[in-house]
């Protein structure tokens, strides 16, 4: 795939060093309009992909979480989260990653995911198999929620509303735990986690997951079961190891507003 591996790679890597040296420094924070918050390094690392992918494929296009440019319409859409995990860095817990995509005419054909502080390097491409540090990783084989560990994210004023989702499911003796989308998404394909529960309607979000989760093996829908492209706002997501997507989905179904 041309050299775009080399190039989200290296990219990865030049916002973990940003986001590390940063992390020792201290963040202070602002507060955007939709309640979350934004740091400086958010604003650094989002200029750093703009300036590459401008220099490196200049008629490609760029959609990210803190700030679009689609001065060049593409089929190819490069589509990133700074700084996933904004909220823990902030306040100097080191657990968030960067995240970025290739996305070509809506579809995810490459993702990673990057944790600078436990050096983690995701990476997918349609087609060729999931890996973590160039080590070949798929999902849990695990085939019932009691006692399963589940990523759900859920914030005031979110799209959907998944409180008593989040509930049902400890009642059912799920495990959840929470702090950064795209990190939980990729401990999904490699096996830590059975699956991710997302409210969101950004694509910016979760893009590199879903081929990071489906080349480990796994499955990738909105929350209502339905094929997601990525060149428009999502609906939710559903990211799991494929064994326990339908059971999830009736739960979700049943219980989010």
């Amino acid at each position: 795939m041309k050299n775009y591996k080399r190039f989200a790679i290296d990219l990865a890597k030049q916002a973990g060093k940003i986001i590390r040296n940063d992390f020792k420094l201290g963040m202070k924070k602002k507060w955007k309009a939709n309640n979350t918050p934004l740091t400086k390094t958010d604003l650094i690392i989002n200029q750093l992909v703009i300036d590459s992918v401008k220099q490196t494929f200049p008629n490609h296009s760029i959609l990210s979480e803190e700030g679009n440019d689609f001065s060049e319409k593409s089929d190819y859409v490069w589509v990133c989260d700074p700084l996933d995990g904004t909220i823990p860095f902030s306040h100097g817990i080191p657990v968030c990653a960067f995240s970025l995509a290739l996305v070509y005419k809506g579809e995810s054909i490459l993702g990673v995911v990057y944790d600078p502080f436990m050096d983690r390097m995701f990476f997918a491409e349609k087609g060729k198999g999931a890996f973590m540090n160039e080590k070949k990783i798929s999902v849990s084989p695990r085939d019932t929620l009691k006692h399963s560990l589940l990523s759900v994210v859920h914030w005031n004023n979110a799209p959907f509303d998944f409180s008593r989702l989040a509930v049902v499911l400890k009642n059912e003796g799920v495990r959840i735990s929470n702090i950064s989308i795209a990190y939980m998404g990729a401990l999904t394909a490699a096996g830590e986690f059975v699956g991710t529960i997302f409210p969101g309607n950004q694509p910016n979000d979760t893009a590199a997951l879903k081929v990071l989760v489906e080349e480990a093996g796994g499955k990738v829908t909105n929350i209502f079961g339905n094929e997601q492209r990525y060149d428009r706002p999502i609906k939710g997501h559903l990211v799991t190891n494929g064994l326990l997507h339908t059971a999830l989905l009736k739960l979700i179904q049943k219980h989010v507003r």
